[in-house]
């Protein structure tokens, strides 16, 4: 029993580490395009997605029952052996979340969580402890559905904004005002968040409390839900710079109305998919919108070999993770499970400092992650003769076929 408690308090202090990875790595969903557009200063964009992303983590807990009563069936494995199975599906979720981070890539820590734990779950039980309905239904259609759906509502909405929106005469652009839209918008984004990627946490917490017997229902705990709460806040206000540079101005040069339309598809998506228990990956919907809005604004350009590495991230996400969290699954059966959780934590641990090392290498932060940003204090440069709008060409039109009529 005493083995079993030790490994459990070591399952729930992985699990919290990866919540923390979780909010740095997916700060940039809803704060890259408000910082890129300068409608919000980066420490400031950073600090409200901390706040929103605590508050939100209290507002729903079906995602979390997804986790805790879903995707693994308990009773195909052993009470003994699953604390260590969790803990070794962690390590595949961090590794490869840490590993993208470094290379900046907004991959999902979502998809990164259920490869791991699939992955050590085969390795350490079997295939048939996987209820396959649930991951296809609840993780992978969504995941192929969510970034397309966001993508087409953000290319709409976008369409929307420019339509009804027009340039004022004599001066550079009406839509100046979309930038305090985007205040609100990315902030329902962090909001959405927190009720969305805080509870896999909680799931996994939780999940470990039921297979040793200290919890028979699959609704967390208040000590849990404060406990991820926090701890994906504290993640979020460290920024996740490197994710945020990639998606602020990586994809598409973002402008205040794209930045708005791409928000609010994001938190609508995100908002609808917690509310009906799907464990969506909120960095796949962010990125989706990104694009949307950028093939949505005329004369806009996407850069596909961005999105071409951001979505060879997303492919090996499962499967990468799964293999990681295999290998930690194997320590287990190979030493046991003490020495194997405690082998596998060894190995985590200079995993993550030497990646944190070589990040010193070229970092990136508040400072250097939007240059142009900090800069000029704007991401969009407005001329100072702007090109002249339509109306202004058909006046001018006018006036020069008046004059030919009056010279002759």
């Amino acid at each position: 029993m005493e083995t079993a408690a030790l490994i459990v308090v070591l399952v729930i202090a992985l699990a919290l580490f990866f919540d923390f990875t979780n909010g740095f790595h997916d700060t940039a969903n809803a704060m890259a395009t408000p910082i890129a557009t300068g409608a919000l200063k980066p420490k400031v964009a950073v600090l409200l997605a901390a706040v929103l992303n605590l508050v939100g983590a209290f507002l729903s807990t079906e995602v979390a029952k997804t986790i805790s009563g879903g995707m693994i069936r308990e009773d195909e494995l052993s009470a003994s052996i699953f604390p260590a199975i969790i803990f070794a599906g962690l390590v595949g979720a961090i590794t490869w979340n840490m590993l993208t981070w470094l290379l900046g890539l907004p991959s999902s820590s979502s998809h990164a969580l259920f490869g791991g734990l699939i992955g050590a779950t085969i390795v350490g039980a079997s295939a048939a402890a996987i209820d396959v309905g649930v991951v296809m239904s609840k993780v992978v259609l969504p995941a192929l559905i969510a970034p397309l759906t966001a993508g087409l509502i953000a290319f709409a909405v976008t369409k929307i904004a420019y339509g009804v929106t027009r340039r004022y005469d004599n001066k550079p652009d009406g839509r100046d005002g979309f930038r305090w839209g985007q205040i609100f918008t990315s902030s329902l984004v962090a909001l959405a968040h927190g009720t969305n990627d805080a509870q896999k946490t909680m799931g996994v917490i939780t999940l470990a409390l039921i297979t040793v017997g200290w919890q028979s229902q699959s609704d967390p705990q208040l000590w849990v839900i404060f406990a991820c709460a926090i701890t994906i806040a504290l993640g979020t206000y460290m920024g996740g710079w490197r994710i945020i540079r990639t998606l602020g101005k990586g994809l598409t040069d973002v402008k205040p109305a794209q930045g708005f339309s791409a928000e609010a598809s994001t938190a609508s998506t995100i908002l609808a998919s917690s509310a009906l228990g799907f464990a969506l990956s909120t960095t796949q919907v962010a990125s989706g919108s990104v694009i949307g809005s950028g093939l949505g604004r005329r004369g806009a350009s996407v850069r596909w070999r961005t999105v071409g590495r951001i979505m060879v991230g997303w492919v090996l996400t499962l499967p990468a993770a799964g293999a990681v969290g295999a290998l930690a699954a194997l320590l287990v059966v190979w030493f046991g499970q003490l020495v194997g959780v405690l082998v596998g934590a060894v190995v985590a641990v200079a995993i993550i400092l030497a990646i944190f090392l070589r990040s010193r290498r070229n970092e990136v932060n508040a400072a250097n992650a939007m240059s142009e940003v900090a800069d000029s204090g704007a991401a969009v440069d407005l001329t100072e003769d702007p090109p002249p709008t339509r109306r202004q060409q058909r006046v001018a039109q006018s006036s020069a076929g008046s004059d030919e009529e009056n010279a002759r």
